[in-house]
């Protein structure tokens, strides 16, 4: 599906969104307001100069648009991999944007992403992981590392990296073992303006209750532990 398909049928009453180096920045309208839209497509590998220009405009969002929603469209197949690129402190401008997410979120702007296409490794970890809640469509395709490239970093047999895949989503790749980890609320048929307006509506509400993606991966049996050591932490940190 095309880009300008995904971005009428998100936003039928009207979206002025302008592409740039693979680049998404503009704005929609929808039942709940205008909302910002930034992110990427083709599958681009994030590098320096695009991780500043979603930073750029997430900060000017921020500076003239107060409380405005932000809704990441996330089509990445990672950072560039680049000796140029990491003399350039492309590690360094993947966590400014993260950074400048973060800050969005303090200064109350909620934010959903949704994987249309590909979402992987640090591409998507910088900023569509970083929104309050993340969807995906039903084809997208999600990781953070392919478990030949995991082998070799890891050291683990790449047979045996295949055999905890099957049982464990913390392995698997894909959009279900992402849902099942909490990372991914839920996947999408296709876009929807009408289910972009309840993700938003839900954005702005599960504020208050905090985080939930540790909660969601205990009940859903994708990240057992976790929910449990992060509130042992807390206990602590409090009684010291």
């Amino acid at each position: 599906m095309s880009l300008n398909d995904i971005l009428d049928r998100l936003f039928p009453a009207g979206h002025t969104v302008n592409v740039a180096n693979s680049v998404i920045t503009g704005h929609a309208q929808t039942v709940q307001g205008t909302v910002a839209v930034l992110g990427t497509t083709d599958a681009a590998a994030i590098d320096h100069a695009m991780a500043l220009a979603l930073a750029d405009f997430v900060l000017d969002t921020v500076e003239q648009h107060p409380g405005r929603p932000l809704v990441f469209l996330v089509d990445t197949s990672g950072q560039a991999l680049s000796r140029s690129q990491e003399l350039l402190c492309l590690n360094g401008s993947l966590a400014h944007l993260a950074s400048c997410v973060d800050l969005a979120r303090r200064q109350g702007h909620p934010s959903i992403a949704l994987v249309t296409a590909n979402a992987v490794s640090g591409g998507f970890l910088s900023f569509g992981l970083m929104a309050d809640q993340a969807y995906a469509l039903a084809d997208a395709q999600v990781r953070v590392m392919d478990l030949r490239a995991m082998a070799r970093v890891t050291k683990i047999a790449h047979e045996r990296l295949v055999e905890l895949a099957s049982t464990s989503p913390i392995f698997a790749p894909g959009a279900d073992s992402y849902v099942r980890m909490g990372g991914i609320v839920a996947i999408w048929a296709g876009p929807s303006a009408e289910l972009l307006a309840s993700a938003l509506a839900d954005a702005a509400t599960a504020r208050a209750a905090g985080d939930r993606r540790q909660a969601d991966g205990l009940t859903r049996g994708g990240r057992l532990l976790a929910a449990g050591i992060a509130q042992g932490i807390r206990n602590s940190a409090a009684g010291a």
